[in-house]
């Protein structure tokens, strides 16, 4: 017999049994529920989504409660020791990890499409010399709608896997000429006989150099940041990039959207706002009035706390060894100390223990970022190149999933009952 939840109307003594599926119910299900005869039906009332499941999903698993991240099944932290972010791509796009022939021909297609058509370089170049470089993200992977138009085939294998390859190929070449633009400096080719981590660090710092000398350590470490951020399960950008494309908008339109609603600074900009509140706190002196300030409801810990995860974040605890190594690269960053403080408080201190305010991702990397040369304005960019491998992965699925439709949530409406209009000149 299956699982079902008893509903009773106390007001009539009517029984209503739910099914139970993989522990949900489905709030269709609740519309035979009705207040009056001829309304609509009971909905569920849920401001962002709090607690509803908006699909069904094989691609990323969190436990928040014991800090588990996996894609496809495998732990995030075996993949960050043993795989390279292009071999972690194919495994969230395709389901399985790529043997040795398919990885080669997956690395041999995302090289293959790593340049620019000239045309996206000229708009590009037509931007504000001081614009942030995410917005010229956003406008230049919208763009590619107008040169790819087979894009529109959505429908047809074929035409998505080319799209997936032009997009996971061509999104680290638009950051790295977003932040060339940023500083007045020209853009740099792609070179194909490089890592995709390797390549990008040289699009972005290579000057007059016949060939850019890849650190080693810095090239893995952010491999390994590509390779946490890849995906998140049904954040506020992968709930967009699944609502676009629900319309059955092209892919690249659908993570423009997607990049869109990353730039917003409680999603993409969380790590910029960890450098803030660590570089106004100043010194290690410091650290007790302002540990004071948040216990007082004065100040926010940020880069602690997670909407999913109610133990230690399983990204930042990977993250804080890598950034011991780029540190011993780049020097330690004046600011690790005060950082490295405030996690020691937050792990002992009963307030935050007791709250469950543990490091998440975005803790360490905006150092490790800073440390290696980055603005602040294209953390949001970095976070977006390997998302980029997450959100067309989540597309597919939504758009070969017969249970979605056009995303439509319904409202509670709250305004005035039906008014007579009045002419303008009887108005008071």
């Amino acid at each position: 017999m299956a699982d079902t939840l008893t509903i009773t109307d106390n007001r009539t003594g009517k029984q209503y049994e739910i099914p139970i599926h993989d522990g949900t119910i489905r709030a269709m299900d609740l519309r035979q529920i009705k207040v009056v005869p001829d309304e609509f039906g009971m909905m569920t009332y849920d401001p962002a989504f709090m607690n509803t499941a908006s699909c069904r999903s094989r691609i990323t698993y969190i436990d928040g409660d014991k800090g588990v991240l996996l894609y496809r099944g495998y732990p995030i932290e075996q993949l960050a020791e043993h795989s390279d972010f292009l071999e972690t791509a194919y495994l969230i796009l395709f389901g399985e990890l790529p043997t040795e022939a398919q990885h080669q021909q997956w690395t041999k297609d995302v090289v293959h499409h790593t340049m620019l058509h000239t045309n996206i370089s000229k708009l590009m170049e037509g931007f504000q010399y001081d614009a942030h470089p995410m917005g010229m993200f956003i406008s230049t992977v919208g763009a590619l709608s107008t040169f790819y138009l087979d894009a529109k085939n959505i429908f047809s294998s074929e035409s998505r896997r080319l799209q997936t390859i032009r997009l996971i190929a061509k999104v680290p070449t638009i950051a790295a000429y977003a932040y060339r633009h940023s500083i007045g400096r020209p853009y740099n080719l792609p070179d194909n006989d490089l890592s995709y981590a390797g390549n990008f660090l040289n699009m972005l710092f290579r000057m007059t150099e016949t060939k850019y000398a890849v650190n080693p350590v810095l090239e893995r470490a952010l491999d390994v940041l590509f390779i946490l951020h890849a995906d998140h399960e049904q954040n506020c950008s992968t709930s967009t990039m699944r609502n676009i494309g629900s319309s059955q908008a092209d892919p690249y339109s659908s993570l423009a959207g997607a990049a869109a609603a990353l730039y917003g600074p409680l999603h993409g900009g969380a790590n910029e706002a960890v450098l803030r509140m660590l570089a106004e706190i100043g010194s290690l002196k410091n650290v007790p009035a302002f540990i004071k300030r948040v216990k007082g409801g004065d100040g926010r810990l940020m880069g602690f706390g997670h909407r999913v995860y109610k133990s230690y974040d399983p990204r930042a605890a990977i993250i804080k060894r890598i950034a011991d190594l780029v540190f011993e690269v780049t020097g330690k960053n004046p600011l690790l100390e005060i950082a490295l403080e405030l996690e020691r408080i937050a792990l002992e201190d009963e307030y935050f223990v007791a709250r469950k305010l543990y490091p998440n991702v975005d803790f360490y990397s905006g150092l490790i970022y800073q440390a290696m040369g980055f603005p602040v304005e294209m953390f949001p960019v970095l976070f977006a190149i390997p998302r980029a491998a997450g959100w067309v992965a989540q597309w597919e699925e939504m758009l070969l999933d017969p249970d979605q439709k056009i995303a439509r949530p319904r409202q509670i409406y709250i305004g005035p009952a039906t008014r007579e209009y009045v002419p303008r000149e009887k108005r008071r």
